[in-house]
């Protein structure tokens, strides 16, 4: 086995989560000895027999990010980290493509695959059981209450899972509908689906920065196209006030791509700063997320979750790996989960700073904030995107969509832990 992905891996997120001091040449010398022993310990260990290499990304220091099975002081489980088991019986515990309130490019069989063995994984945590998704359970918790998802499209894709699981035990489908009468598409702005029989409505706010997006400011450099105020949240922000459940998904923009590459620098006050870093906005941008909701929320009734990054699995064809969405990468050859540990990718610099925003918020004892971390068993689902089966009127040369998911699909998933999650602060709304 190949493990050398693993040591760089490392190496790399020990260096991301290192204090900028002077260290003493021989406390250097003791944390390479340190380094040196656990690796050397793995491979002896790995000569013996079979073993788990995915043992060495949970070890130390990313033991705050990375998943763990053991249980925390109060009993739960950290539903995190397991295995995605085959089970015959788990698609008839989910929705169909009919569900109304699906994206057309979401509904993968609809558009051309054949194959349906996706649907038959379920995710199974280590030293836990995952609780059964019950709709009627969560619909009568959540009587008289709002369900918001604010963020990307990833957000988007749970947002509709939701919809269609809770969707799917209504007997009067009319009772069910967009309360605008908007039409499920990916059109920006927002959604909101109301359960009339509870009193609910479960809702979709598109902000994939979660912050404002602006015009420059006047005699701007002509490289400056628009630019994202990392110090004022953004303005649908006032209709998240009064949530009794707030999803939090950003990721997926904070990347040069879509911001400096395209002409989009990060602002301050009136100051546009060209040399402030991706991961710099993005830390002060949920700096500013921390201020709206310590000054706005109300702490003894919204369960704030912020989700953990969903990666993408854009591959080439010649090494099955490092591909990109605008270069030829494609996922539709993949067809059941990765099960070589040394082809994951590294932990995703955003959970890093996610889980210190959730950290410091936590810190407010009457907060209720929560990690819903989902990176790593999507990171095994390379099997789960919609890929080259887009929506019908999709160009053919169009890139495939390694980035979202099938639905029904791994998204079900992220929704059964949050309902787990809930279920373990023993959620009721009013």
């Amino acid at each position: 086995m190949d493990l050398q992905p693993y040591y760089d891996s490392l190496l790399r997120k020990l260096q991301l989560l290192s204090i900028p001091i002077i260290i003493k040449r021989e406390l250097k010398y003791a944390l390479s000895l340190i380094l040196f022993l656990i690796i050397s310990s793995f491979v002896f260990l790995n000569l013996l027999g079979p073993s788990r290499p995915e043992f060495l990304l949970r070890i130390g220091f990313l033991s705050q990010i990375l998943p763990s099975n053991k249980k925390t002081a109060l009993g739960a489980c950290d539903y995190s980290y397991g295995t995605w088991v085959w089970d015959e019986t788990y698609p008839l515990r989910l929705y169909t493509e009919n569900c109304t309130f699906l994206d057309p490019g979401f509904r993968c069989r609809q558009n051309g695959r054949q194959d349906d063995d996706y649907l038959k994984w379920r995710w199974q945590p280590e030293g836990c059981d995952l609780p059964r998704f019950n709709a009627s359970s969560l619909l009568e918790r959540s009587r008289n209450g709002r369900i918001v998802f604010a963020g990307d499209s990833i957000g988007r894709n749970q947002w509709e899972s939701l919809v269609c699981l809770l969707s799917q035990v209504i007997s009067n489908k009319s009772t069910v509908y967009e309360e605008n009468g908007n039409p499920i598409t990916k059109h920006k702005g927002f959604l909101s689906i109301r359960f009339d029989n509870y009193n609910l409505t479960v809702e979709y706010y598109r902000v994939p920065f979660l912050v404002t997006i602006n015009r420059p400011p006047k005699n701007s450099s002509s490289q400056i196209r628009s630019t994202a105020r990392v110090d004022k949240l953004h303005w649908r922000s006032s209709q998240w006030v009064g949530a009794d459940v707030l999803v939090f998904s950003a990721g997926h923009w904070w990347n040069q791509d879509k911001t400096t590459k395209m002409g989009c620098y990060f602002q301050e006050g009136e100051t546009v700063n060209v040399t402030m870093g991706v991961m710099e906005a993005f830390r002060k941008s949920l700096q500013t997320l921390k201020e709206w909701a310590t000054q706005t929320l109300t702490p003894s009734r919204t369960h704030i979750f912020f989700q953990s990054y969903s990666p993408v699995h854009f591959s080439l064809l010649l090494n099955f790996r490092d591909g990109t969405w605008n270069e030829g990468g494609r996922c539709n050859s993949n067809k059941a989960p990765e099960t070589n540990y040394t082809k994951l990718e590294a932990e995703p610099w955003n959970n890093l700073i996610i889980s210190n925003f959730i950290q410091q918020m936590a810190e407010d004892e009457n907060k209720k904030v929560y990690f819903l971390n989902i990176t790593y068993l999507t990171e095994l689902r390379k099997d789960g995107h919609p890929s080259k089966y887009r929506e019908a009127g999709t160009p053919i040369s169009s890139p495939q969509d390694c980035s979202h998911w099938c639905l029904p699909g791994v998204p079900d998933t992220w929704n059964e832990l949050l309902y787990a999650e809930l279920l373990s602060r023993g959620f009721r709304t009013k």
